[in-house]
């Protein structure tokens, strides 16, 4: 049992073991540093009032995330599978907490597959959660793709017009998983994003790494080494 305690904010780093396209992922070496590293010292960084959890499965996940300085809070198997969601994870994240006398206002998921945010954005992102009415906040980014659809062997634009530039198009978004904060009544029902959220806007390269594959890691140490040279 963990002693009574109360923190506004709560990191939470799902991170379990048994990933199928890319084994081992979670702890993967990226620069020489354990992927999952990355999103525990940012929270610990940019979020000193907020305790850090690491949901996971895995002995060798918990023991790297216990040295890199987060808290383990064990998964139990029938929430370890292929197609179990992020939200259900919450979930019982935040009844264990409240079972176990942890007491919180917001519950801030930081997604071990992407590694690099700009530093700033989870200090902001506090500060628009406790400034607007909001119940929950999520970082998207703005993308210029032409998209269009193929109708009877023809390429239909959708978001352009042909000889549109790029530059002149309305922007769409894509939710780019840099960081996500809930209410902890959302939380506790399995919601992460609620009817009152906040789309934050965060345009820089560093919502274009997510890593699912070997090429999207190289792509991350190519971010990481260009940054360091200049």
């Amino acid at each position: 049992m963990m002693n009574q305690t109360y923190s506004k904010y709560i990191t939470v780093i799902p991170a379990r073991g048994g990933s199928k396209r890319f084994p081992g992922k979670n702890i993967i070496p990226l620069n020489n540093k354990p992927l999952i590293n990355y999103s525990i010292e940012y929270a610990l960084h940019n979020c000193v009032s907020s305790i850090i959890f690491v949901s996971t499965d895995d002995p060798e996940i918990a023991e790297v995330a216990e040295i890199a300085g987060a808290k383990v809070l064990w998964r139990p198997e029938h929430l370890s599978g292929d197609f179990v969601s992020t939200a259900v994870t919450l979930q019982h994240v935040g009844m264990e907490l409240q079972n176990n006398g942890i007491g919180f206002d917001y519950m801030m998921l930081l997604q071990a597959t992407n590694p690099l945010r700009p530093e700033t954005m989870l200090q902001n992102a506090i500060n628009i959660i406790e400034t607007n009415v909001c119940d929950s906040l999520m970082t998207v980014s703005p993308s210029y793709t032409k998209l269009g659809t193929i109708t009877n062997n023809r390429f239909v634009p959708w978001n352009y017009n042909y000889g549109q530039r790029s530059q002149d198009m309305e922007p769409l978004f894509y939710e780019n998983g840099l960081l996500y904060i809930s209410q902890k009544e959302l939380i506790l029902n399995g919601i992460i994003v609620g009817e009152h959220m906040y789309p934050m806007i965060i345009d820089h390269i560093y919502a274009s790494v997510d890593i699912d594959t070997m090429d999207d890691l190289k792509y991350a140490e190519f971010i990481i080494n260009k940054e360091n040279c200049e």
